[in-house]
């Protein structure tokens, strides 16, 4: 029984583990997957892994099996939200990149300068801050961009076939882009208003997400009520710790009040997730 605890507690947070492209798996022993900005950050996550495997091998170890497996279930979920907070830190980063970028392109173009000048002006900007966050893949898309527009390709194509987090973005920019060159309209208007949109997109989640964090505050309290029910059976006397780390219908009672806990969060989450969809 020990032993499939321990299984299970690692399974947990082993499922989790962050995976990097390969490209970044053959840099690990350099601290550098191959994009500007990005070293450092494996050795970053790797700590936390480590250390959330340490805390249910711990608790495993140290206190039983109730208490190992109910550490690796909080495990798991603290570290599926850290990676989920990643993520949206570095969409939010990549949009300010692409809303950057578009800027400078709107720019050049207005006061006549070609698509292609306006393009290269725009990854020139974006190669002199390397190391900022997001800037990498909007670099290569912007560059790309710059060399179709000086080659003559469809650069209209290369933008709706951008994949990653704002993908989304460059298809629109794409449209736009291709009515400009088919219609004969002002390019430089054209990518303006979907600048325009993307920022009042932007907007829109910002609020929303202010807007839910009272919903959001209120899930968090009404999963740290049981534990202060147990501090409370404490400090009457009911010895509530000892009969949920003692095993038996204890330890089932802690697995299944921490399992519920974790899935009530994960059920709020996905709730909200699905209000700030635009």
């Amino acid at each position: 029984m020990t032993a499939a605890a321990l299984w299970m507690s690692l399974a947990a947070v082993v499922a989790l583990w962050p995976v990097g492209v390969p490209r970044r798996r053959v840099h690990a022993a350099t601290g550098d997957d191959g994009r500007p900005g990005a070293r450092g950050r494996s050795s970053r996550i790797d700590g936390w892994v480590v250390g959330g495997c340490a805390c249910a091998v711990g608790s495993l170890v140290v206190v039983g099996t109730a208490a190992g497996v109910a550490a690796g279930i909080v495990t798991a979920a603290v570290l599926r939200h850290r990676r989920r907070r990643r993520r949206e830190r570095a969409r939010d980063a990549e949009l300010d990149a692409v809303l950057d970028a578009v800027t400078v392109i709107v720019a050049e173009m207005s006061v006549g300068a070609h698509p292609a000048r306006a393009c290269r002006q725009a990854a020139d900007d974006l190669a002199r801050r390397p190391s900022a966050e997001g800037v990498a893949p909007t670099l290569e898309v912007v560059t790309a961009m710059a060399g179709r527009a000086e080659l003559g390709g469809d650069v209209a194509a290369g933008l709706q076939s951008v994949g990653g987090e704002r993908s989304h973005a460059w298809a629109r920019i794409g449209v736009a882009w291709r009515t400009a060159e088919d219609h004969g309209l002002p390019m430089a208007d054209l990518v303006q208003s979907v600048r325009d949109d993307l920022v009042a997109r932007r907007r829109f989640a910002e609020r929303t997400r202010a807007a839910l964090a009272g919903a959001r505050a209120t899930a968090a309290v009404l999963a740290g009520l049981p534990v202060l029910g147990v501090l409370l059976g404490e400090a009457m006397g009911a010895r509530p710790v000892a009969v949920l780390l003692g095993g038996g219908l204890g330890g089932i009672l802690l697995v299944v009040g921490v399992t519920l806990v974790v899935a009530g969060l994960a059920w709020t989450q996905r709730i909200t997730d699905k209000v700030m969809t635009p």
